[in-house]
């Protein structure tokens, strides 16, 4: 029996179709056997909440071990995590191809869906998850959606709290009246001079840059453009991420495969996909192959990249345009779980440098934020706490804009800092592709 592993992790298949995936007793079985390993092991204590909440179970319990805690309270560590799988990335010695095979983020991802087929699911969770329903019914109504949503609202904001379950001092994303798809209609002018003319690339929207943020879309296709690379930007609908997070992977499989299956269209036209969110690129690339053998799934996962890991990819093969000037400031770069997820390295800070004088200092931990979960009234003060290292040391830094590919994580931060004594506006966010954009001379929006 080895004493950890320093290989290369390695991910199995969600076997969720099978029966014993959601046999109560197997699963608790499951739990207990890697819980046991987890209480031995204890290097995970202070990535997240999910592992503080077991260890205490353990150490308050009237033998001190596993034995005598009761299964029922298995879901208060379930419950607590937000499948950023940094604990198998980065922290745990015993996940594949080790004997002991963990994978937590897998276990908790098995017992929510346990949870579903034997009808305990939350209402409030399932409504929230519904991003692409939801952003269409608030389209239409977006100002008024956001002056509702303002965390200064003293009369909505309690409201949503109590009916459901939004803590009032949660920051939650604007909805556009005019979606990223919308907006990208017509083509932009290529430079048939740079380097890397002739590439193409079609955008994955992803709800939140179709819906919430556009800007990111317009931002990336003018880069792309400068650099002589067509885009389409591409919206079949969302990744799933959210219900993944509820335990719903008969819907994320259902709903990767019609994805992947107008997006394998463009990759036979010659197209690289990109998608505009760490989240949606980490389920392109590898959650959706883990769930599903479809052809177009198991393609897309290939073929797909992330922002700053494609620009970084364009630079070093091709080189990029000129033009890049200098934008005079230091900056602080969040790099987010689920960019680290994607084992590509710091990309952000590499297409940073790519600046002329950019000084970037960098932040490579969890924001705390965990997508809808850091939003919740049960949550978010504990959201809070975990990101309160990256919110310190962003005001250590004290430079003006922080950045993160995230744009939940960014938001989340200033919230953290403003606790700790920052001023309401005295710091930004924006994702880094917006830097690149305006050292190209792009006047589009700047937070």
């Amino acid at each position: 029996m080895r004493e950890g592993s320093l290989e290369a992790p390695i991910r199995h298949k969600v076997d969720w179709q099978s029966p014993e995936f959601t046999d109560l007793d197997q699963l608790d079985a499951e739990m207990r056997r890697v819980f046991d390993i987890c209480h031995g092991c204890r290097r995970c204590f202070n990535l997240c909440d999910s592992f503080p909440k077991l260890f205490d179970l353990v150490d308050e319990s009237k033998t001190g071990e596993l034995d005598s805690v009761d299964s029922k309270d298995f879901k208060t560590v379930v419950d607590s995590c937000t499948l950023c799988d940094m604990c198998y990335l980065t922290k745990c010695p015993y996940v594949p191809p080790h004997e002991f095979n963990l994978d937590f983020p897998h276990l908790m991802l098995r017992y929510r869906y346990a949870e579903r087929i034997h009808d305990n699911k939350s209402f409030i969770g399932e409504q929230l998850s519904e991003m692409d329903r939801n952003a269409t019914l608030a389209k239409p109504i977006a100002p008024l959606v956001n002056w509702a949503t303002k965390i200064d609202n003293a009369v909505t904001r309690p409201l949503m709290e109590k009916v459901v379950g939004i803590d009032r001092r949660a920051a939650v994303p604007k909805f556009n009246s005019k979606t990223l798809v919308q907006q990208s209609k017509f083509p932009l002018v290529l430079n048939d001079t740079a380097p890397a003319f002739g590439e193409k690339v079609a955008i994955y929207a992803t709800c939140f840059g179709n819906y919430h943020n556009p800007e990111l879309g317009m931002a990336t296709r003018y880069v792309l453009a400068r650099n002589g690379i067509e885009s389409q930007v591409v919206y079949p609908g969302c990744c799933g991420m959210p219900k993944l997070e509820q335990g719903d992977i008969p819907s994320v499989v259902k709903q990767a495969e019609i994805v992947a299956q107008e997006l394998s269209k463009w990759i036979d036209q010659g197209y690289t996909i990109m998608a505009l969110v760490p989240s949606c690129a980490l389920m392109l690339k590898q959650e959706w192959p883990l769930l599903t053998d479809h052809p177009a799934v198991q393609k897309l996962a290939t073929h797909t990249v992330d922002i700053a890991e494609y620009i970084v990819k364009v630079a070093k093969n091709y080189g990029l345009a000129e033009g890049l000037q200098p934008l005079g400031e230091k900056v602080t770069a969040h790099i987010s779980c689920h960019s680290r997820a994607q084992n590509m390295g710091q990309k952000a800070v590499e297409m940073l440098k790519l600046i002329p004088d950019m000084d970037v200092m960098m932040i490579e931990r969890c924001s705390g934020h965990g997508g809808s979960w850091g939003m919740m009234v049960d949550q978010f003060d504990i959201a809070l706490k975990v990101g309160k290292p990256v919110a310190k040391a962003a005001l250590t830094h004290n430079n003006r804009r922080v950045l993160s590919e995230c744009p939940l994580a960014g938001e989340h931060i200033l919230q953290g800092m403003e606790q700790l004594g920052a001023a309401p506006g005295q710091f930004s966010t924006d994702h880094p592709i917006h830097l690149m954009a305006q050292a190209y001379g792009w006047e589009g929006g700047s937070k």
